[in-house]
Protein backbone atom coordinates (compact mmCIF):
# COMPACT_ATOMS: atom_id res chain seq x y z
CA UNK A 1 0.00 0.00 0.00
CA UNK A 2 1.24 3.37 -0.81
CA UNK A 3 2.31 5.47 1.74
CA UNK A 4 0.17 8.16 3.11
CA UNK A 5 0.16 10.73 5.65
CA UNK A 6 -2.03 12.90 7.82
CA UNK A 7 -2.32 16.34 6.36
CA UNK A 8 -4.38 19.55 6.62
CA UNK A 9 -3.24 22.38 3.55
CA UNK A 10 -2.96 25.86 4.69
CA UNK A 11 -6.14 28.00 4.08
CA UNK A 12 -6.53 29.36 0.88
CA UNK A 13 -7.62 32.85 0.36
CA UNK A 14 -11.31 31.99 -0.18
CA UNK A 15 -11.18 30.08 2.89
CA UNK A 16 -10.06 32.40 4.90
CA UNK A 17 -12.91 34.92 4.04
CA UNK A 18 -15.92 34.60 5.83
CA UNK A 19 -18.48 32.75 4.40
CA UNK A 20 -21.25 29.91 5.26
CA UNK A 21 -18.88 27.23 4.44
CA UNK A 22 -17.51 28.30 8.24
CA UNK A 23 -21.07 27.61 9.37
CA UNK A 24 -21.09 24.64 7.44
CA UNK A 25 -17.94 23.30 8.63
CA UNK A 26 -18.45 24.41 12.12
CA UNK A 27 -21.68 21.84 11.89
CA UNK A 28 -20.14 19.16 10.07
CA UNK A 29 -16.51 18.29 10.67
CA UNK A 30 -16.65 17.82 14.22
CA UNK A 31 -19.37 14.90 13.89
CA UNK A 32 -18.01 13.95 10.67
CA UNK A 33 -14.30 13.27 12.16
CA UNK A 34 -15.89 11.16 14.51
CA UNK A 35 -16.52 9.23 12.06
CA UNK A 36 -13.81 9.49 9.66
CA UNK A 37 -10.08 10.24 9.68
CA UNK A 38 -8.01 11.27 6.43
CA UNK A 39 -5.04 9.96 5.07
CA UNK A 40 -3.24 11.53 1.97
CA UNK A 41 -0.24 10.42 -0.16
CA UNK A 42 2.67 12.62 -0.73
CA UNK A 43 2.56 15.53 -2.79
CA UNK A 44 -1.41 15.51 -2.74
CA UNK A 45 -2.31 19.26 -3.13
CA UNK A 46 -4.98 21.63 -5.19
CA UNK A 47 -4.15 25.01 -6.66
CA UNK A 48 -3.66 27.60 -3.73
CA UNK A 49 -5.97 29.85 -6.18
CA UNK A 50 -8.05 29.75 -9.66
CA UNK A 51 -10.61 27.59 -11.08
CA UNK A 52 -10.07 23.50 -11.19
CA UNK A 53 -11.81 20.77 -12.08
CA UNK A 54 -11.84 17.88 -9.42
CA UNK A 55 -12.53 14.37 -11.10
CA UNK A 56 -12.69 11.66 -8.27
CA UNK A 57 -13.70 7.81 -8.64
CA UNK A 58 -17.33 7.34 -7.09
CA UNK A 59 -18.78 3.87 -5.36
CA UNK A 60 -20.74 5.20 -2.35
CA UNK A 61 -23.96 7.48 -1.99
CA UNK A 62 -21.38 9.54 1.32
CA UNK A 63 -18.48 10.05 -1.55
CA UNK A 64 -19.72 13.80 -2.24
CA UNK A 65 -19.47 14.43 2.04
CA UNK A 66 -16.37 11.96 2.03
CA UNK A 67 -14.96 14.35 -0.78
CA UNK A 68 -15.83 17.41 0.23
CA UNK A 69 -14.19 17.68 3.27
CA UNK A 70 -11.40 16.27 1.71
CA UNK A 71 -10.88 19.93 -0.39
CA UNK A 72 -11.44 21.68 2.89
CA UNK A 73 -8.98 19.82 4.52
CA UNK A 74 -6.67 20.81 1.59
CA UNK A 75 -7.64 24.53 2.22
CA UNK A 76 -9.92 24.93 -0.76
CA UNK A 77 -13.81 25.03 -0.70
CA UNK A 78 -16.00 22.23 -1.83
CA UNK A 79 -18.25 23.09 -4.53
CA UNK A 80 -20.42 20.98 -7.44
CA UNK A 81 -23.22 21.26 -9.68
CA UNK A 82 -26.16 21.07 -8.44
CA UNK A 83 -29.50 21.16 -10.57
CA UNK A 84 -31.16 24.14 -11.46
CA UNK A 85 -34.19 23.36 -10.35
CA UNK A 86 -32.84 22.85 -6.69
CA UNK A 87 -32.30 26.63 -6.33
CA UNK A 88 -35.56 27.49 -6.24
CA UNK A 89 -36.12 25.45 -3.56
CA UNK A 90 -37.09 27.16 -0.39
CA UNK A 91 -33.65 27.62 1.97
CA UNK A 92 -32.22 25.15 0.07
CA UNK A 93 -32.00 27.16 -2.55
CA UNK A 94 -30.87 29.81 -0.44
CA UNK A 95 -27.70 27.64 0.90
CA UNK A 96 -26.93 26.61 -2.37
CA UNK A 97 -26.40 29.72 -3.18
CA UNK A 98 -24.89 31.23 -0.53
CA UNK A 99 -22.18 27.95 -0.76
CA UNK A 100 -21.35 28.78 -4.05
CA UNK A 101 -22.46 25.74 -5.45
CA UNK A 102 -23.05 25.85 -9.53
CA UNK A 103 -27.02 25.78 -11.34
CA UNK A 104 -26.75 23.68 -14.20
CA UNK A 105 -29.71 22.68 -16.35
CA UNK A 106 -29.76 18.99 -17.29
CA UNK A 107 -30.72 19.03 -21.06
CA UNK A 108 -27.73 17.13 -22.69
CA UNK A 109 -26.83 15.19 -19.15
CA UNK A 110 -26.77 11.96 -20.81
CA UNK A 111 -24.86 13.11 -23.81
CA UNK A 112 -22.61 15.02 -21.87
CA UNK A 113 -22.23 12.87 -18.17
CA UNK A 114 -23.02 16.27 -16.40
CA UNK A 115 -26.10 17.96 -15.65
CA UNK A 116 -25.36 20.50 -17.75
CA UNK A 117 -26.88 21.85 -21.53
CA UNK A 118 -24.43 24.84 -21.34
CA UNK A 119 -21.05 23.54 -20.08
CA UNK A 120 -19.47 27.06 -20.93
CA UNK A 121 -21.64 29.17 -18.72
CA UNK A 122 -20.56 26.86 -15.78
CA UNK A 123 -16.64 27.40 -16.83
CA UNK A 124 -17.23 30.74 -17.24
CA UNK A 125 -18.52 30.71 -13.67
CA UNK A 126 -15.86 29.37 -12.45
CA UNK A 127 -13.46 31.49 -13.80
CA UNK A 128 -14.92 34.27 -12.86
CA UNK A 129 -15.14 33.36 -8.83
CA UNK A 130 -11.20 31.51 -9.13
CA UNK A 131 -12.94 28.38 -7.77
CA UNK A 132 -13.25 25.06 -7.91
CA UNK A 133 -15.58 22.40 -9.00
CA UNK A 134 -16.34 18.61 -7.89
CA UNK A 135 -17.08 16.46 -11.17
CA UNK A 136 -18.17 12.82 -11.15
CA UNK A 137 -16.38 11.50 -14.42
CA UNK A 138 -18.56 8.02 -14.02
CA UNK A 139 -21.71 10.08 -13.64
CA UNK A 140 -22.39 7.40 -10.62
CA UNK A 141 -21.72 4.93 -8.69
CA UNK A 142 -19.30 2.55 -10.72
CA UNK A 143 -20.97 -0.68 -11.40
CA UNK A 144 -17.88 -2.66 -11.68
CA UNK A 145 -17.90 -5.81 -9.47
CA UNK A 146 -14.33 -4.56 -7.76
CA UNK A 147 -15.15 -1.17 -7.13
CA UNK A 148 -12.56 0.31 -10.24
CA UNK A 149 -13.77 3.17 -11.82
CA UNK A 150 -15.63 2.38 -15.01
CA UNK A 151 -16.18 3.66 -17.98
CA UNK A 152 -15.64 7.78 -17.58
CA UNK A 153 -18.52 10.24 -19.52
CA UNK A 154 -17.62 12.93 -21.32
CA UNK A 155 -18.77 16.12 -18.75
CA UNK A 156 -15.52 16.92 -17.15
CA UNK A 157 -13.22 16.18 -19.91
CA UNK A 158 -14.95 18.29 -22.35
CA UNK A 159 -15.59 21.37 -19.71
CA UNK A 160 -11.99 21.46 -19.47
CA UNK A 161 -11.13 21.03 -23.13
CA UNK A 162 -13.53 24.18 -23.60
CA UNK A 163 -12.45 26.46 -20.73
CA UNK A 164 -8.67 25.57 -20.22
CA UNK A 165 -9.51 24.94 -16.36
CA UNK A 166 -7.07 22.81 -15.04
CA UNK A 167 -8.29 18.76 -14.51
CA UNK A 168 -7.05 17.14 -11.52
CA UNK A 169 -7.81 13.54 -11.35
CA UNK A 170 -8.14 12.35 -7.80
CA UNK A 171 -9.11 9.04 -6.31
CA UNK A 172 -10.29 7.83 -2.49
CA UNK A 173 -10.61 4.66 -1.17
CA UNK A 174 -12.35 4.31 2.19
CA UNK A 175 -16.18 5.04 2.05
CA UNK A 176 -17.25 1.92 1.07
CA UNK A 177 -16.61 0.98 4.68
CA UNK A 178 -18.39 3.78 5.91
CA UNK A 179 -21.42 3.52 3.58
CA UNK A 180 -21.13 0.44 1.26
CA UNK A 181 -22.53 0.62 -2.38
CA UNK A 182 -26.62 0.60 -2.77
CA UNK A 183 -26.44 0.96 1.19
CA UNK A 184 -28.72 3.83 2.68
CA UNK A 185 -27.10 2.96 6.54
CA UNK A 186 -23.95 4.83 7.84
CA UNK A 187 -21.39 2.10 9.57
CA UNK A 188 -19.68 4.63 11.45
CA UNK A 189 -17.66 2.80 14.11
CA UNK A 190 -15.00 2.00 14.42
CA UNK A 191 -13.74 5.22 13.27
CA UNK A 192 -13.20 5.03 9.18
CA UNK A 193 -9.62 5.88 7.39
CA UNK A 194 -10.06 7.55 4.15
CA UNK A 195 -7.43 7.22 2.19
CA UNK A 196 -7.16 10.14 -0.71
CA UNK A 197 -4.47 10.82 -3.44
CA UNK A 198 -4.82 13.78 -5.84
CA UNK A 199 -2.96 13.85 -9.16
CA UNK A 200 -0.88 16.44 -11.13
CA UNK A 201 -3.30 18.28 -13.40
CA UNK A 202 -3.97 15.77 -16.67
CA UNK A 203 -2.20 17.16 -19.70
CA UNK A 204 -4.21 17.96 -22.40
CA UNK A 205 -2.18 19.61 -24.44
CA UNK A 206 -1.83 17.01 -26.95
CA UNK A 207 -5.63 17.56 -27.76
CA UNK A 208 -4.92 21.78 -28.62
CA UNK A 209 -6.39 22.25 -31.59
CA UNK A 210 -8.06 19.54 -32.41
CA UNK A 211 -12.04 19.50 -32.92
CA UNK A 212 -13.85 18.48 -30.08
CA UNK A 213 -15.56 16.01 -31.64
CA UNK A 214 -16.29 12.52 -30.36
CA UNK A 215 -12.68 10.64 -31.15
CA UNK A 216 -11.24 13.62 -29.24
CA UNK A 217 -13.60 13.68 -26.61
CA UNK A 218 -13.19 9.54 -25.97
CA UNK A 219 -9.54 9.60 -25.94
CA UNK A 220 -9.13 12.30 -23.26
CA UNK A 221 -11.79 10.80 -21.41
CA UNK A 222 -9.88 7.65 -21.22
CA UNK A 223 -6.93 9.16 -19.98
CA UNK A 224 -8.54 10.80 -17.25
CA UNK A 225 -10.12 7.66 -16.56
CA UNK A 226 -6.43 6.01 -16.72
CA UNK A 227 -5.24 8.42 -14.10
CA UNK A 228 -7.87 7.86 -11.18
CA UNK A 229 -7.46 4.16 -12.00
CA UNK A 230 -3.82 4.75 -11.54
CA UNK A 231 -4.11 6.74 -8.11
CA UNK A 232 -6.46 4.18 -7.08
CA UNK A 233 -4.31 1.14 -7.55
CA UNK A 234 -1.86 3.14 -5.73
CA UNK A 235 -4.00 3.63 -2.94
CA UNK A 236 -5.03 -0.34 -2.92
CA UNK A 237 -2.08 -2.02 -3.59
CA UNK A 238 -3.76 -4.29 -6.18
CA UNK A 239 -3.90 -4.26 -9.82
CA UNK A 240 -6.93 -3.04 -12.03
CA UNK A 241 -8.48 -5.29 -14.29
CA UNK A 242 -7.07 -5.35 -17.66
CA UNK A 243 -10.45 -3.89 -19.02
CA UNK A 244 -12.20 -1.08 -17.58
CA UNK A 245 -15.81 -2.04 -16.55
CA UNK A 246 -18.18 -0.67 -19.43
CA UNK A 247 -21.75 -0.88 -18.66
CA UNK A 248 -23.24 -0.70 -22.05
CA UNK A 249 -21.87 -3.98 -22.66
CA UNK A 250 -23.12 -5.74 -19.41
CA UNK A 251 -26.72 -6.76 -18.39
CA UNK A 252 -26.91 -5.64 -14.56
CA UNK A 253 -29.72 -4.52 -12.25
CA UNK A 254 -29.56 -0.89 -10.79
CA UNK A 255 -30.55 -1.83 -7.90
CA UNK A 256 -28.58 -5.04 -6.97
CA UNK A 257 -25.34 -5.74 -5.17
CA UNK A 258 -22.23 -7.12 -5.14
Amino acid sequence: MTDTVKFRGRPSAEQRRPSVFWVLAAIILPLWSLMVRYRFTPGSRLPRSGPFILAPNHYSEIDPIAMGAAVWHLGRLPRFMAKASLFRVPVLGWLLRASGQIPVEREGAARRGVPSGNPMGAANQLIERESGVIVYPEGTLTRDPGLWPMRGKSGAVRLALESGIPLIPVAHWGTQELMPRYEKKIHPFPRKTIRVAVGEPLDLSGFAGRPLDQKTVAAATTMLMDAITALLAELRDEQPPAERWDPSKHQQSETGRF
